[in-house]
């Protein structure tokens, strides 16, 4: 890591430095949740339009950190540590301008490859490739944007050669940004397409915008067969050194066929460079990234051989981490198609967010091709096992048994894979958060399997970073210091418990919402700390929801004179308490010609009212709409009433997910977020992304004759010969009995197959007697490509009823990048 003292730093950023002039640091940090050696990291607090991280500095010196960079209107909290404090006019700037220092001061030839689809992937490819002879610094995943990119820069060490970095744009005026802190000698740009369109005003001025990244650099590779990116590169840099690709017979390696053999694709070029490329993939899109990076390779001199071997050898992608369910209820991360430090310490960041459980236990293959001595590469391993608080390791590969002895006690090691799934028993897993991360070669797949749960086949896939996005999409739209009240009742809509807590409380929800005390419970035990509205508490249960610090919702007089007499047993006041209101929903709350009685009842003293609020009615319906104003407006004068005789401090909501996104007027202090998080909307569907794809697989396949029927009640009769898949996912999956007869569609190989039949407990069957499917091939039932809400209006049901149905028998597989 490259090493700054206060002083350089003060200097860079225009700065004005409190502190220590020669204090050394050589880490940045804007997020105050991931910290990694905080007594030699700086903390930049950015200034968001929700969060304000000047909020968090508190926390942060309690864990370690004492540099900061704040803006100057900051007072610093009084503290008995030895702080430092540069304070700038604008942090952002600052980061920004940090990071373009680092960038001119590197000996690294930098690559920066921008486009709307594929960047990750070529990135790590030119990784994979160069790696094995230069130190080459690649940006970690998804670290492309106006934080993301300042961020790598800063990451680049001393000995690194190459910086390959990741370049990616919302909006105009953002890549010129970029472009001051990257500046690369070459650049590459994959595609143009739609991803990312709603800010630009056409396909040609999102182009026009990305490239100009590559303003300063020498070099740009591109594919000529986009004769758009074509003309515009060519318009806009005359002068440039271009060097393309593509069946184009001007293009300087030419594509003169493509072939399948097997499952590898081989690529007959000529043009400048006469060879038959393989690679091992067989879709257009490894085609094209792939064909990217050869064409650097040769732009970079490398020889034939050495592009036809780098190509052959190239490795998967793995973009998410799988969080699984583990046997003696662990928790198990997966990632077996790689390993290396920046990517491990990613993962471990990742696992450390599993506070369910105390302990965690990581499993690690050899670091293959790193380019560094195993003392120096696994000496960094063991220092980051300290700083993440890992409190078991284990080892698999020759360079870690050799290296076995400066990893803390409580380690195990193995020479290969099957070594330790031999002994894998006799390691007692039990309890605990585990990490699996193994290069490819280690075939850590088998690890994975060994320790999963079993269930059967049918799954229901979460995407954590979906739901991230969609989070981060109703903060955009709601005003600053709005709080969100996350609804995590009934399993999450069937995504999960503390999993789906989990995520949440590391993105800093305000509260959480759940509909019994047992569910909220099942967070505390494991670990979720925010604050939690029981909307249903039972009062047989007070003691629990009390030891387990459980804030009830109060919506009438029985259960407000019960709570109390609890409080009042147990000597127990100012027990905070959210109050429900009767706006016209008609079915939990208060009038409003009781609101007057319920000020007396709470004057005695031992609930605080934490919160009111009310339910709307159809707050997604236009039809409603007068009503819905109506709503708000009783709700409103009710609450005034309530502040005037037990205070004014209290939260107000009213909005659910729909009301947020037609609403804005009533956000008032806090909104409640539900079946949005999950990538339902009516209003906003482009914006949002669906986070569950419920999936399972061909269990048989069955040639049958015109007239023959199939299933129970001899409902489904064929009308013609057909090939009939039998399913093993039925109505106690969740799956409604509705969608049977041919109702249902779900998808098979991108193509829609119907039902057949009446929907059994544990099976339905499938027409797919256009289709060339076997046993064993993937089945979505709804995802990405088939919308929860098509399958809901399928069955004459919404999708609350789709996503809540899913029996927690069908085992969840959590992904996160």
């Amino acid at each position: 890591m490259y090493s700054y003292n206060l002083h350089e730093i003060n200097e860079i950023i225009s700065g004005r430095l409190s502190g220590d002039r020669e204090f050394l640091v050589s880490r940045f940090s804007i997020d105050s949740r991931i910290l990694s050696n905080p007594e030699n990291t700086v903390f930049i607090a950015l200034k968001g339009q929700r969060h304000n991280a000047h909020d968090y500095i508190p926390e942060l010196i309690l864990a370690g950190v004492c540099v900061f960079i704040v803006e100057e209107d900051f007072t610093p909290p009084k503290s008995d540590k030895s702080l430092n404090w540069i304070f700038v006019a604008n942090t952002f700037a600052a980061l920004q301008t940090l990071a373009a220092w680092r960038r001119k001061n590197s000996e690294a030839e930098f690559i920066a490859v921008t486009g709307s689809n594929g960047k990750t992937i070529v990135k790590e490819w030119i990784y994979q490739s160069l790696h094995k002879e230069n130190p080459v610094f690649r940006s970690p995943r998804s670290y492309n944007s106006q934080v993301g990119v300042p961020l790598s820069v800063l990451m680049i060490r001393q000995r690194d050669r190459i910086a390959v970095l990741e370049a990616g744009i919302s909006q105009p005026g953002e890549m010129e940004k970029l472009e001051k802190i990257i500046s690369p000698e070459t650049g590459i740009i994959t595609n143009i397409g739609e991803a990312h369109q709603e800010n630009f005003s056409s396909i040609v001025e999102k182009l026009e915008e990305k490239i100009k990244l590559f303003k300063q650099s020498g070099t740009i590779i591109y594919c000529r067969d986009h004769e758009l990116i074509h003309r515009v590169l060519r318009t806009t840099y005359p002068k440039k050194n271009f060097v393309c690709w593509g069946k184009h017979p001007e293009s300087d390696y030419v594509v003169e066929a493509v072939s399948y053999p097997g499952n590898m694709t081989e690529i007959n070029l000529t043009g400048k460079a006469k060879n038959n490329l393989v690679i091992p993939f067989v879709d257009h899109a490894s085609f094209e990234n792939a064909m990217h990076v050869a064409t650097l390779l040769y732009h970079f001199k490398k020889s034939n051989d050495f592009v036809k071997k780098a190509l052959r050898e190239l490795e998967p992608v793995e973009m998410r981490l799988e969080i699984l369910k583990g046997i003696h209820d662990c928790t198990l991360i997966s990632d077996t198609y790689n390993s290396d430090i920046a990517s491990l310490s990613n993962a471990l960041d990742l696992l450390l967010q599993q506070k369910q459980h105390k302990q965690r236990t990581l499993i690690l293959s050899d670091i293959l091709q790193s380019g560094r001595s195993d003392e120096d590469l696994y000496a960094e391993v063991a220092s980051l096992l300290i700083e993440k608080k890992i409190d078991r390791f284990i080892g698999i590969g020759p360079g870690l048994v050799k290296m076995s002895g400066i990893f803390p006690g409580n380690s195990n090691f193995y020479d290969d894979t099957s070594s330790f799934l031999k002994a894998v028993n006799t390691l007692n897993f039990r309890d605990e958060a585990i990490l699996v991360k193994g290069a490819r070669k280690f075939s850590f797949e088998k690890i994975s399997h060994e320790l999963q749960f079993r269930t059967h086949q049918t799954v229901l896939e979460i995407d954590m970073n979906s739901m991230i996005s969609n989070l981060n999409f109703y903060r955009s739209i709601l005003k600053p210091g709005t709080k969100i009240m996350a609804m995590v009742k009934a399993f999450s809509y069937g995504s999960g418990s503390f999993e789906i807590a989990n995520i949440l409380q590391f993105h800093k929800i305000d509260y959480l919402a759940v509909a019994y005390i047992d569910e909220g419970i099942d967070l505390r035990i494991n670990g979720i700390s925010l604050p939690i509205m029981v909307m249903n508490p039972e009062s047989g249960n007070f003691k629990a929801l009390v030891e387990y610090g459980l804030q009830p919702e109060i919506y009438g007089f029985e259960g407000l004179r019960e709570f109390r007499s609890y409080l009042e047993k147990n000597d127990i006041t100012d027990y905070p308490v959210h109050i429900k209101l009767d706006t016209g929903m008609h079915r939990l709350g208060f009038f409003s010609n009781e609101v007057e009685q319920l000020c007396k009842e709470l004057e005695s003293g031992h609930m605080r009212v934490k919160s009111v609020f009310t339910h709307l009615v159809g707050s997604e319906d236009a039809v409603h709409d007068e009503f819905t104003r109506s709503q708000a407006e009783l709700f409103v004068r009710m609450s005034d009433i309530l502040k005037k005789r037990v205070g004014g401090d209290f939260l107000m909501h009213i909005l659910n997910s729909a009301g947020i996104e037609r609403f804005p007027e009533f956000q008032m202090d806090m909104v409640r977020l539900g079946i949005g998080l999950y990538g339902v909307s009516n209003t906003y569907p482009g914006n949002l992304k669906e986070v569950s794809t419920f999936k399972t697989t061909i269990s048989q396949v069955r040639e049958l004759e015109a007239g023959t029927t199939v299933g129970y009640g001899r409902k489904g009769v064929l009308e013609r010969k057909s090939k009939i898949a039998t399913l093993p996912v039925g109505y106690a999956d969740g799956l409604p009995r509705s969608l049977g007869n041919g109702k249902g569609k779900f998808l098979i190989g991108g193509k829609q197959c119907p039902t057949v039949g009446n929907i059994c407990m544990d099976m339905c069957m499938l027409d797919i007697t256009d289709l060339n499917a076997k046993t064993g091939d993937e089945v979505i039932i709804f995802g990405e490509n088939l919308s929860v809400r098509n399958i809901a209006a399928a069955g004459d049901t919404i999708p609350y009823e789709i996503l809540t149905g899913i029996s927690e028998r069908v085992k969840r597989i959590y992904y996160q990048e």
